[in-house]
């Protein structure tokens, strides 16, 4: 028998797949330590076997020794019994061996002998691995299988009274939330700030801008919502000049030609100050005031221009392509991550906050509306059964090859040993059925024979 070493098994992985060669060595390491390390439970499992064992081969001696017996007083005249006794006792020695020989096959060679097809499972443990993963994708792994399988357990009736209680709820919540705070961790701010950039950017530079912000405008003026801005920028226009009077007169005196005299120049200031000052408080005071409504006509041509009119549209476009393209915006839109990120994890990690609020009341109205719903409850039946039967289909041949892959690398020695442990004295059974049943059909067939004989 070649004897299938861990070292050997490693070498067949590693020339079959080089580029998992450390992987595969690595697993199948740690499958061999697995299989040689009996736990306490095997040690006791052996010994019941042993038990077994001997009380097996105990009961063929016994049957031997009757069938010794009833051949010495069938010899001495004892009387016609004897050979009733001697026939079923040959017939229990017959099944004992018979079995004996059957089981001690499964796990080595009967008394050293290389009888062909013994040692069944060091021999051919690759092929019961490859057979038992055909086994389990050809009848567990099929999408018949899954799909009557999940529709008798309803996921959906049990999920939605699960999450209907409000202890539950809590917990998914809770599991949540540190899935989202370690997918954040696992991020890294560089990488999704360079993706968050692109995107913003390419989106941006992939449609144009002038005809929604021109549709945004002739909207907010036909509604009236400038005004409260104009309001805004014309009080604080006042509010400036009744502080800087000065500064103001100052420039108009500074731009005037050097030939002017001097208090002709300060009288000019003095009139474009109180000029300027009549006319921002007019426009503050007077809502119907001319300047209002030629900024109103201003911002409604404005408005149609970008929407209409191609030049302000290529230069709404230019002036887009400028301001993207500058760093400092980009600077702006990668930070914009961090921001959110920062916000979402101070979220998560607030048991009161809204997001987790709104989370837990969220679940527990899709636990207690699944909980009823019979069509909800088909929904999420329909979701949980083709999510399973997409898995076990696509990846039904690399589910079925762990199990051909994890027998591949055991040690064919200390698997026989530890199969022997687990099925070991149930199989014993089966010796002990064969010495009783072959001497009761021993029995029957001599009985048989006479009486037809006679």
């Amino acid at each position: 028998m070649e004897r299938t070493t861990p070292e050997s098994a490693t070498d067949r992985a590693t020339d079959a797949a080089p580029d998992r060669a450390p992987q595969q060595a690595a697993a199948q390491a740690a499958s061999y330590r697995a299989m040689t390390v009996f736990s306490a439970a095997d040690e006791e499992r052996r010994r019941g076997v042993r038990r077994m064992k001997l009380t097996a081969t105990g009961l063929l001696l016994a049957v031997a020794v009757v069938y010794v017996l009833a051949k010495w007083g069938q010899s001495a005249g004892a009387g016609g019994w004897t050979a009733y006794v001697a026939a079923a006792a040959e017939a229990g020695m017959v099944g004992a061996l018979a079995d004996w020989f059957a089981v001690t096959a499964l796990f080595r060679h009967p008394l050293g002998l290389p009888i062909p097809h013994t040692a069944i499972i060091p021999t051919k443990k690759d092929q019961l691995g490859i057979s038992l993963g055909e086994f389990v994708g050809e009848n567990f792994l099929s999408e018949d299988v899954v799909r009557q399988r999940l529709r008798a357990v309803g996921i959906g009736s049990r999920l939605g009274s699960w999450l209907a209680v409000p202890e539950h709820a809590d917990r998914v919540t809770a599991e949540l939330a540190t899935a989202l705070r370690g997918a954040l961790t696992v991020l890294r701010d560089s990488d999704v700030q360079a993706v968050v950039g692109e995107a913003i950017t390419r989106r941006a530079n992939a449609q144009e801008i002038g005809p929604g912000i021109g549709k945004m405008l002739e909207k907010v003026v036909a509604d009236g919502g400038h005004k409260r801005v104009v309001d805004l920028v014309v009080s604080r226009a006042h509010d400036w000049l009744v502080l800087h009077s000065d500064s103001v007169m100052d420039a108009v005196q500074g731009g005037a030609p050097g030939w002017t005299p001097r208090f002709v120049d300060k009288k000019v200031g003095e009139r474009v100050y109180k000029e300027l000052l009549r006319f921002t408080t007019e426009m503050r005071d007077m809502p119907s005031h001319p300047a209002r409504g030629a900024l109103d006509r201003f911002l409604t041509d404005f408005a149609g221009d970008l929407q209409s009119d191609t030049e302000t549209r290529a230069r709404v476009e230019r002036l887009k392509g400028e301001v993207l393209g500058r760093g400092e915006v980009q600077d702006l839109i990668a930070s914009a991550w961090t921001a959110v990120r920062s916000m979402i994890v101070s979220a998560a990690e607030d048991e009161r906050s809204e997001l987790r609020t709104r989370v837990r009341a969220s679940l527990l109205s899709l636990g207690a509306r699944t909980a009823v719903d019979s069509r909800a409850q088909g929904k999420v039946d329909r979701w949980v059964e083709g999510a399973a039967v997409y898995v076990v289909t696509t990846y039904r041949k690399e589910i079925t090859s762990l199990i051909t892959d994890t027998v591949a690398s055991w040690d064919a020695e200390h698997t026989t040993r530890k199969i022997e442990a687990h099925i070991g004295r149930d199989l014993q059974f089966i010796r002990i059925n064969g010495t009783v049943v072959g001497s009761l059909a021993g029995l029957l067939i001599y009985a048989v024979s006479r009486a037809v004989g006679a």
